[in-house]
């Protein structure tokens, strides 16, 4: 197995830890379900997953950069990126539930699968569905949500350098909130606009396949007719 595939593979395996990490069985998990006084569970389990989102481009980069391009790599990868978005959204709605409710886990899953779908159906048509700049900023966008979601089950806001001028409140709870709606809404836009470039590829792949039978059957030769001055024989 080559480098890149390996780190894709790392990736796969950080799923099983983040979920253990944000799970009551994680020996930091203290008091309940609010993890220790200083938050480490909350802090651990965003570092893991901010690794794992990273390792996405960079298996990508150093398998082009080293061509390292391979049928494994190419199903890994995608699989990976499905099943990091879907444990993570899975666990949060049990983890921490009024920052993500059900519904929003069974959207973004949802979405997830409609767009491997529409992928798979591209391949065997012959085309690709190139990702969209909506489709990164949703990358972006979820990773920011997961880590704000996780973060907000300890804290609402923090308070840095509370000694310079009164401090600066991140309000942690309010950015939680805001990236998973926001991240839902950009979700939303981002599978009807590849919906759409899948219907507008699909379209035009049956229209020229069409065109080519209909040029294929014009030339084929016609049957040929008896000559008139050769007339055929009736025995």
């Amino acid at each position: 197995m080559n480098l890149p595939n390996s780190i894709t593979m790392s990736r796969i395996a950080a799923i099983p830890l983040l979920i253990w990490i944000l799970s009551p069985a994680f020996p930091l998990h203290g008091h309940g379900h609010t993890g220790l006084r200083g938050g480490e569970q909350e802090i651990i389990a965003s570092i893991v997953f901010i690794l794992a989102s990273i390792t996405d481009g960079v298996d990508g980069y150093l398998a082009r950069k080293r061509g390292q391009i391979t049928t494994m790599g190419m199903l890994l990868d995608p699989l990976a990126d499905k099943l990091l978005v879907s444990a993570a959204y899975i666990v949060l709605v049990a983890y921490n539930p009024r920052i993500v409710p059900p519904w929003i886990a069974v959207l973004v899953i949802g979405r997830e699968f409609l767009v491997s779908g529409l992928r798979s159906i591209a391949a065997t048509e012959g085309f690709t569905i190139e990702a969209s700049e909506i489709g990164k900023l949703k990358t972006v966008i979820q990773i920011v949500s997961v880590v704000a979601a996780i973060l907000a089950h300890r804290w609402d806001y923090w308070l840095w350098f509370p000694n310079f001028h009164g401090g600066f409140v991140i309000a942690v709870r309010f950015i939680a909130l805001t990236a998973i709606y926001w991240m839902t809404i950009v979700s939303i836009i981002s599978a009807v606009d590849y919906f759409v470039g899948f219907w507008k590829k699909i379209d035009h792949a049956s229209e020229t396949k069409r065109k080519r039978r209909s040029f294929v059957l014009s030339r084929k030769a016609k049957p040929s007719q008896p000559s008139p001055e050769h007339p055929s024989r009736i025995s």
